[in-house]
């Protein structure tokens, strides 16, 4: 995915956990269709980055899959089975599971 596109997304998520952020600190100046429509757009923003991070890893070759899936992993940045849950669908078995298209 090009820069532009994933900064956008990542602008709109920032913005969409703003709100969130105003929200909490005045809850009562949102009507329950504002604070539903601040979470539903909290989520979809994290669906549209989750799902830009997995058409990138899908692009890549499968080798480069398992080697990057691995860097995710060992980084210290969330678990291993949120890495794998979030670009693979599911926790590998077996390292065929990561090198298959």
């Amino acid at each position: 995915m090009d820069e532009s596109r994933m900064g956008k997304l990542r602008e709109d998520n920032e913005i969409a956990f703003l709100r969130a952020d105003i929200c909490l600190s005045s809850p009562e100046s949102f009507s329950i269709e504002e604070k539903a429509r601040i979470c539903e757009e909290m989520s979809s923003s994290n669906k549209a980055i989750e799902d830009a991070m997995r058409a990138d890893f899908e692009s890549l070759e499968p080798e480069h899959r398992a080697v990057l899936l691995d860097a995710l992993c060992e980084s210290g940045q969330m678990t291993s089975e949120w890495w794998c849950e979030l670009l693979l669908g599911k926790t590998p078995e077996a390292p065929d599971d990561i090198l298959e298209p």
